[in-house]
C-alpha cells in the first residue's frame, strides 16, 4: 500500500480527537473502515502508531514520528488547495447562509485568513438559505435540521456532515431548583413556561412532540432566540437551546435527560468544491466552541471516554 495524503489526515483525526470513534464521525466514514485503514497504514509503515485503551487512542513513539511529520504535510496541503480555489475564482467574495451557531464567529474569523471579507445572510429557516444556495444568491450555507423533521434540499446541491446528531439542551434561571442538577429531567420543568420560535423549521414540532412523550403539556410561549434569552434570564421562561450555549450568572444550560432532541448540522453548496474549501474551517471552528461549552464536554466526553 503506497501512503497517501488521505492517510495522513486519518492519522491526525484519530491524534486530535483521542478516538477512533471520533476520528470516524470527524473524516465522514464509518469507524470499522478506519480501523481497517489505520491497520493497513501500521502495516505499511511497520509498527502499531497508537495504543488503543478504554480511555481512547494515545500515541506510541512511532506515531509522535510520523504525526510531527505529518502535521505540517497536511496543514500545507490544505493551504495550498484553499489558496488555489480562491486564486481559481479572483478573489471573489464568498457569499455565507447560517442558521444560528456559536461557531459561526470562529468560521468567519478562519475565512478571512483565505478570502475577502466574507459576506453573511442569517435565517431561522433552513430551508429557506438552502434555496439561495440552489437558486446562486449564496454560495454556501450552515444549517441544522431538527429530527424527524427532514429538510428539503433542492436537487443539485452538495452537502457535507458536520454533526450527525448535536443534542440540544436546555436555558433555565439560574436560580431554578432544576438547574442545581447538572442533567434535567424535563418533568420537573412541566410547570414552566416555554418559549420556542416557530419560524424554525421543524423546531416547534419537535418540542411539541418532546413534551408530549414525557407526559407534560406546559404553557408555550412563541417568540425569537434573543427575546428568550432576556426572558429566561429574568426567570420569566426555559427554553431548548443548543448545547455550545453559555451559562450566565442568571442563566444555566443544561443537558436534558435521555437527549429526547437533536439535530443533524448540515454543510450545503453547489459543488464539492466549494465544499471542501470551507468545510475544514467550520469543523475546527465547531471543536473550540465545543471544548469551551462545560455541560457539552461532558456529555462528549460521557460518549465516547478520552474524546
Amino acid at each position: 500500500m503506497e501512503l497517501e495524503v488521505r492517510h495522513l489526515r486519518a492519522l491526525c483525526a484519530i491524534a486530535d480527537t483521542g478516538s477512533l470513534h471520533r476520528a470516524a464521525r470527524q473524516l465522514g466514514v464509518a469507524q470499522p473502515s478506519l480501523s481497517t485503514q489505520l491497520r493497513r497504514i501500521e502495516q505499511e509503515l511497520g509498527g502499531a502508531l497508537f495504543v488503543r485503551a478504554r480511555t481512547g487512542c494515545r500515541p506510541t513513539p512511532l506515531g509522535r514520528l510520523v504525526l510531527s511529520r505529518a502535521r505540517p504535510l497536511v496543514a500545507e496541503l490544505r493551504s495550498l488547495v484553499i489558496e488555489a480555489r480562491a486564486a481559481a475564482v479572483g478573489g471573489r467574495q464568498l457569499r455565507i447562509g447560517s442558521t444560528a451557531s456559536r461557531a459561526l464567529a470562529g468560521w468567519l474569523r478562519r475565512l478571512r485568513r483565505h478570502w475577502q471579507e466574507p459576506t453573511l445572510h442569517m435565517d431561522v429557516s433552513a430551508n429557506a438559505l438552502l434555496r439561495m444556495v440552489a437558486d446562486g444568491q449564496l454560495d454556501v450555507a450552515f444549517v441544522h435540521e431538527v429530527e424527524g423533521w427532514p429538510l428539503r434540499v433542492p436537487d443539485g446541491l452538495r452537502t457535507r456532515v458536520l454533526i450527525a446528531r448535536e443534542p440540544q439542551f436546555v436555558s433555565l434561571p439560574a436560580d431554578h431548583p432544576a438547574a442545581a442538577r447538572p442533567v434535567v429531567h424535563l418533568c420537573d420543568l412541566a410547570h414552566d413556561r416555554w418559549m420556542i420560535d416557530p419560524a424554525v423549521d421543524g423546531e416547534w414540532d419537535a418540542v411539541r412532540r418532546m413534551l408530549r412523550e414525557a407526559g407534560i403539556d406546559p404553557p408555550v410561549l412563541h417568540g425569537d432566540y434573543h427575546t428568550a434569552a432576556s426572558l429566561v434570564a429574568i426567570g420569566e421562561v426555559v427554553t431548548v437551546c443548543q448545547p455550545t450555549s453559555p451559562s450566565r450568572p442568571d442563566t444555566a444550560v443544561r443537558r436534558i435527560a435521555g437527549d429526547p432532541l437533536g439535530v443533524r448540522l448540515l454543510l450545503a453548496a453547489r459543488t464539492d468544491t466549494e465544499l471542501d474549501g470551507v468545510y475544514p474551517h467550520l469543523a475546527d471552528a465547531y471543536q473550540e466552541v465545543a471544548r469551551q461549552a462545560p455541560a457539552y464536554r461532558e456529555w462528549l466526553e460521557e460518549l465516547v471516554p478520552g474524546a
